[in-house]
C-alpha cells in the first residue's frame, strides 16, 4: 500500500513537472497566461484528489507503516543475532521472541479488528441497502399517494361542481315550491271566496224561490178567496119536500114566487152554491193546505206523511247485560235507536256507522254505512225510520238510506267539525251545529243551507222541537231559537259546559248533561228556573261529548260515567235508581234508550257496546 501511495505521489509529481515544463515551453508563445491558468486548475484538482484520498487512507497507511517498521526491525535483529552470536544472545533472543509474540498478537488483533470492521461494513452495507430499498418503496408510495391525492383533489373539484349544480337545482325547486305554495294559498282563498259566493248565490236563489212561491201561494189564496166569496154570494133555497133541485128549478115563475113566499114564512136554511163543493175547488183547497204543510218544498206528499210512533207507557229499568260485543274497530262516540226500536245505529272514530238489528235480546250486525273521511260525532234517525243522519269531524253531515251504504247527501259548509245533526219537525229539513259557532238549517231536497245562525260559543249538541231549536254550548248556556224568526228567544244558564241535550218523547222535558257532573231536567212548558238535578257519588262526566238520555215514558234519566258505570235516576224522586257496573273498561260516551222502553244500550271509548234489559 505504501509503495502504491509513493508511486501515485511520484506519478503526480512527474505529471506536475511535465506540466510545468510544458508551461515553460508554451510561455514564450503569447498564450502563456492562458496556459498557466488551465495548468493551475489541473494542479488544484490533483492536489484536491491527493488530499481527499490521503485523508481517507491516512489511518490505515499509518498503522500499516508501523507494522512494517516493526516487522523489518524484528527481521534485522534476528539476522544480527544469527550472524553475531553473543553471550547475551539468549536473553536478546527471548526478548525478541517476546516482541515477536507481541507483534503477532498485535497483528492478530489488528487482523481480527479488520475482519470485524469488514463484517460491520457488510452489515452496514446490508442495512444501507435495506434502507435504500425502503426508501425506494417509500418514494414509490409517495408517488402513488401524490397521484391518489391529485385524483382526490380532482374528485373533490368534481363533487363541488356537482354540489353547486345540485344547489342551483335545489334553489330553483325551492323557488318553484314557494311559488306553488303561494299559488295554492291564492287558490284556497279563491276557492273559499267562490264557495262563499256560491253559498250566497244559493241563498239568494232560495230567497227568490221562496218569495216567488210565496207570491204564487198568495195569488192562489186570493183566487180561492174570490171563488169562495163568489160561491158564498150565490144563494139557493131548497125545499125540504122537493125531491130534487132540478124539479124546483123547472117550475114556472108563478110557482117560484109561491115557493119563495112559503119558504120565507118557514124556517129557511142558506146553502152555498154547488160550485163551492165542486171537485175543482176541493182540489185547490187540498193543494193549498198540502203546500202550507210541506213548507213550500218539492217533496212528494207520500214523503211528508208522518209515520205513527210507538208510545211507551212504562219503561223498564235495566238490571243485567244481555250482550257485550266489540262493535267497532276504534272508540264509539254515538248510539241511537230507531223509532221502531228494532234497529240500533252506532258510530265512532273508525269513520263508519254500523246498523244492528235488535232481536230476542241480542244485537246482529246488519250493515255498515261508510263515506265519512273522519270520525262520527252524532247520529239521528228520521221519524219514519227510512233515513239516518250523522255528523262528522270532516266538517260535514251525511245522509243515508237504510238500504244503501253510500251517502245519499253530504252537507258541507261548516268550517270546523260538526258536533250535532238532527232532523227538524219537517222531514225534509235537518239542523246541524258545529264548532265554528254556527247553527245551520238545511233543505234536503236542494241539498243547500237555507238558514245560518251565528252563536257566541262552541255548539256541543242540539235538539229540535216544533218551530224551535234548542242548543247547548261550551259557555255554560242553553239557547232556544225560533226557527221562523231566526233569533234566540231565551237563554238558560247551566252549571258547566253542556255536553248533550235530549228531549222527552212528548217534547215537554229537556235533559242536559254538563261537565260539572250533574244532569238537569227542565220543564219546557213553564221555562221556570226550577230544575231537577241528578247527582250521584262516583258519577263523573267523562268527556265534552258525553250523551245522556231520558226514558221514553219520561220517568227515568240515564248517563254513563268515566269509570264505566251506567247510572239511572228516578225522575219523580230525584234519587239514584240503580247502577250498572263491571261491563265497560273505559269512559262511557253515550247511552240510548229504545222507544219501546225495553232496552238500553251503552257504548264507550274502547269499542265496546253493551245491551241492557230487565229480562
Amino acid at each position: 500500500m505504501a509503495a502504491v501511495t509513493v508511486t501515485s505521489r511520484r506519478t503526480m509529481t512527474d505529471s506536475v513537472g511535465v506540466l510545468e515544463q510544458s508551461g515553460r515551453v508554451l510561455a514564450p508563445g503569447g498564450s502563456g497566461r492562458s496556459a498557466e491558468t488551465w495548468k493551475r486548475h489541473i494542479i488544484r484538482q490533483l492536489k484536491h484528489r491527493d488530499r481527499s484520498q490521503h485523508a481517507m487512507f491516512q489511518d490505515l497507511i499509518r498503522l500499516y507503516t508501523q507494522l512494517l517498521e516493526k516487522t523489518s526491525l524484528a527481521k534485522g535483529i534476528l539476522s544480527c543475532s544469527i550472524r553475531c552470536p553473543s553471550p547475551d544472545s539468549s536473553s536478546s533472543i527471548s526478548s525478541l521472541l517476546h516482541q515477536k509474540n507481541q507483534v503477532e498478537k498485535t497483528t492478530g488483533e489488528l487482523a481480527y479488528q479488520a475482519v470485524e470492521l469488514q463484517q460491520e461494513i457488510k452489515i452496514k452495507e446490508c442495512v444501507l441497502e435495506e434502507r435504500h430499498v425502503r426508501l425506494e418503496e417509500e418514494r414509490r408510495r409517495l408517488v402513488d399517494a401524490s397521484e391518489t391525492h391529485q385524483e382526490l383533489q380532482e374528485r373533490v373539484k368534481q363533487v363541488q361542481e356537482e354540489n353547486g349544480a345540485l344547489k342551483m337545482e335545489y334553489d330553483a325547486l325551492l323557488e318553484r315550491q314557494r311559488a306553488a305554495e303561494a299559488r295554492l294559498r291564492e287558490e284556497n282563498i279563491r276557492g273559499h271566496h267562490l264557495l262563499e259566493e256560491m253559498i250566497h248565490l244559493k241563498q239568494q236563489a232560495a230567497a227568490r224561490m221562496n218569495s216567488r212561491n210565496e207570491r204564487r201561494s198568495r195569488a192562489r189564496e186570493a183566487n180561492l178567496q174570490k171563488e169562495l166569496q163568489t160561491a158564498a154570494r150565490s144563494k139557493v133555497n131548497i125545499d125540504s119536500s122537493s125531491s130534487s133541485a132540478p124539479t124546483s128549478r123547472s117550475t114556472s115563475p108563478k110557482n117560484e114566487d109561491r115557493s119563495t113566499e112559503s119558504t120565507e114564512r118557514k124556517h129557511t136554511r142558506l146553502f152555498r152554491s154547488a160550485s163551492a163543493t165542486s171537485p175543482r175547488i176541493l182540489t185547490s183547497i187540498k193543494e193549498l193546505f198540502d203546500r202550507r204543510r210541506r213548507g213550500q218544498s218539492v217533496c212528494s206528499l207520500e214523503e211528508d206523511l208522518m209515520c205513527p210512533v210507538r208510545i211507551c207507557l212504562s219503561a223498564r229499568v235495566p238490571a243485567r247485560a244481555l250482550q257485550v260485543l266489540e262493535a267497532h274497530e276504534q272508540g264509539i262516540n254515538a248510539a241511537r235507536f230507531s223509532s221502531s226500536s228494532d234497529l240500533l245505529a252506532t258510530g265512532g272514530t273508525d269513520r263508519v256507522v254500523k246498523l244492528w238489528e235488535v232481536r230476542a235480546g241480542s244485537l246482529t250486525h246488519r250493515a255498515t254505512l261508510d263515506g265519512s273521511t273522519e270520525g262520527i260525532t252524532c247520529i239521528d234517525f228520521e221519524p219514519r225510520g227510512l233515513l239516518i243522519l250523522a255528523a262528522s269531524y270532516d266538517k260535514s253531515a251525511l245522509l243515508w238510506r237504510l238500504d244503501d251504504s253510500v251517502p245519499k247527501l253530504t252537507l258541507t259548509g261548516h268550517s270546523r267539525k260538526v258536533t250535532a245533526a238532527r232532523f227538524s219537525s219537517l222531514s225534509h229539513q235537518v239542523v246541524t251545529g258545529s264548532a265554528d259557532r254556527t247553527i245551520r238549517l238545511w233543505d234536503l231536497q236542494r241539498a243547500a243551507c237555507v238558514q245560518e245562525v251565528e252563536v257566541a260559543s262552541f255548539c256541543s249538541d242540539l235538539v229540535c222541537s216544533e218551530n224551535c231549536i234548542i242548543s247547548g254550548h261550551y259557555d255554560c248556556k242553553i239557547r232556544v231559537w225560533d226557527a221562523r224568526a231566526e233569533s234566540c228567544v231565551q237563554e238558560l244558564p247551566a252549571q258547566g259546559k253542556v255536553t248533550s241535550l235530549d228531549l222527552s218523547a212528548d217534547h215537554r222535558q229537556l235533559l242536559s248533561c254538563c261537565r260539572d257532573d250533574c244532569l238537569q231536567l227542565v220543564d219546557l212548558r213553564r221555562w221556570s228556573n226550577d230544575r231537577m238535578c241528578f247527582r250521584a257519588e262516583g258519577f263523573k262526566c267523562g268527556s265534552d261529548c258525553t250523551k245522556a238520555v231520558i226514558s221514553p215514558d219520561g220517568c227515568f234519566v240515564a248517563a254513563g260515567s268515566a269509570d264505566g258505570t251506567v247510572y239511572i235516576w228516578n225522575v219523580s224522586t230525584s234519587n239514584l235508581e240503580t247502577c250498572l257496573p263491571d261491563k265497560h273498561s273505559s269512559s262511557i260516551s253515550a247511552v240510548s234508550w229504545s222507544l219501546s222502553g225495553e232496552y238500553v244500550v251503552s257504548v264507550d271509548k274502547s269499542r265496546r257496546a253493551v245491551l241492557w234489559s230487565d229480562i
